[in-house]
């Protein structure tokens, strides 16, 4: 029989043997943890020569799109962190100064909206149908006669209707600059990007518009990134 001396004995090496061992490593991150930044592919940016001799460019640099967790806990729920630059070049006659707009924004895309749709619906019902029986006498005999009884059968169906729509694209414009120079840029950190009722994959990638107004005339001239999809 051990005595309490050697049970307080056992426990105590016990203990620490305990609090030597190392914390698992797959242990599942802190919930506060920050997300680990998703490069964007870059795409070379869009570039025009318009008729009256000016050149315009447009496109973004240091993108990146960082998918995470939706607060609510919906699965047809989609968030994205993003950032990057927008930038744009003019070059025309000299001494002449360009001004328009420079648009900064996103394009979500959904593969199956749910959000307009009826969801997921469950319905039933049940009846009564009489009807006749066959059945042998008890005990069963050489050319036993059949027996006709009277029968009640009670069907019941159900149904599950799914109600989804084909996806869609929603366009997010973040941010409009009306700018006079050559050079303008727009600069978008760490933006929350979220979709609701979306069903299966889900798309994101930055656009751009560049619009050069003069007294004259007016170009237009967009750029899409590179696509991301979760």
């Amino acid at each position: 029989m051990l005595s309490a001396t050697s049970v307080l004995r056992r426990v105590v090496v016990l203990a620490c043997v305990g609090c030597l061992v190392a914390p698992s490593t797959g242990a599942e991150p802190a919930p506060d943890a920050a997300p680990v930044a998703a490069q964007v592919p870059p795409k070379e940016a869009a570039t025009v020569r318009t008729p009256d001799g000016w050149t315009l460019t447009v496109g973004t640099k240091d993108e990146s799109q960082v998918p995470v967790p939706p607060l609510t806990t919906a699965i047809s729920s989609r968030e994205y962190v993003s950032s990057g630059t927008y930038f744009a070049e003019l070059i025309g006659p000299e001494g002449a100064t360009p001004e328009g707009v420079l648009e900064a924004g996103f394009q979500i895309g959904c593969g199956i909206d749910m959000s307009t749709a009826n969801g997921v619906t469950m319905s039933g019902s049940a009846g009564m149908v009489p009807g006749l029986g066959a059945q042998l006498p008890v005990p069963p005999g050489p050319g036993a006669p059949l027996q006709l009884l009277p029968a009640m059968a009670t069907p019941i169906t159900g149904v599950v209707t799914v109600g989804l729509k084909p996806g869609l694209v929603f366009i997010v414009p973040v941010h409009q600059k009306e700018f006079r120079g050559a050079h303008p840029w727009v600069m978008i950190s760490e933006f929350h990007v979220k979709i609701d009722g979306c069903v299966g994959q889900s798309f994101i990638r930055s656009y751009a518009v560049l619009t050069r107004v003069t007294d004259e005339s007016d170009v237009v001239l967009s750029y899409v990134g590179a696509t991301v999809t979760v």
